[in-house]
């Protein structure tokens, strides 16, 4: 699946590219027989990305971060003197205000745990303004309590701003809390699309064998808080 993310971005050429066959996002052609769009830099700013691993600046400020989402919009000259203007600043710290780390924006990012590195990088893609957010695995390294609240701020992003947001999980009982659509792939291959509700415990042990009880269990729990929630995470 992250390979399919990449190929979104551009970070990754598909290997169908050869024949032909266009990436598209937002109904704007990105990569095409393995070639880029020209204006390949106006489309990533509207696609925002968030790394398993964070991909923050350590020695940089919480709030310095932030502002790096504001580079794909601005000139180069500007963002290479990393000169940013109040309005930028404003927009970074009242993401910063939505993911709860306001108080800490002078800190290091360093210094941080990583719920709250995480809860950073979903700060600056909405600083970025991006119209589609791509998380791979936002959730993997996290505990539990750290990655229950970055999908419910993913969710809310989806719910309030209208933005689609396109998650990667191995944890299905997150899917069905959360994602009211599921993709389920196996060897590069579309075996499900549809609700998440739907994926059965019996469908996954078909489909991933042993590795469905170890990363694809769905709890009881899971099916009873799945008929209170009416999310939508991935956008169709």
């Amino acid at each position: 699946m992250d390979s399919i993310l990449a190929m979104i971005t551009d970070f990754k050429i598909p290997q169908f590219a050869a024949a032909g066959c266009p990436v598209q996002v937002l109904g704007r052609e990105v990569q095409s027989s393995g070639r880029l769009n020209g204006q390949v830099r106006r489309l990533r700013a509207d696609i925002g990305y968030i790394f398993q691993q964070f991909n923050l600046v350590n020695r940089l400020s919480v709030l310095d971060n932030v502002l790096l989402g504001c580079l794909g919009r601005m000139p180069r000259w500007r963002g290479s003197l990393a000169l940013f203007n109040n309005e930028e600043k404003q927009r970074a710290m009242a993401a910063l205000e939505r993911v709860g780390l306001a108080d800490l924006a002078a800190q290091r990012a360093s210094t941080l745990s990583g719920g709250q590195q995480q809860r950073v990088a979903i700060a600056r893609a909405l600083t970025q303004r991006a119209e589609v957010i791509l998380a791979d695995e936002p959730i993997a390294s996290l505990d539990p309590e750290s990655a229950r609240r970055v999908m419910e701020i993913l969710a809310d992003i989806n719910r309030r701003d209208g933005k689609t947001v396109v998650v990667t999980l191995h944890q299905v009982d997150y899917a069905v809390r959360y994602c009211p659509r599921a993709v389920a792939l196996k060897s590069g291959r579309i075996h499900f699309d549809g609700l998440a509700q739907d994926l059965s415990k019996q469908f996954l042990n078909d489909l991933y064998g042993a590795d469905a009880d170890a990363s694809l269990m769905i709890t009881e729990r899971s099916r009873r808080v799945r008929q209170k929630a009416s999310l939508t995470l991935a956008k169709v």
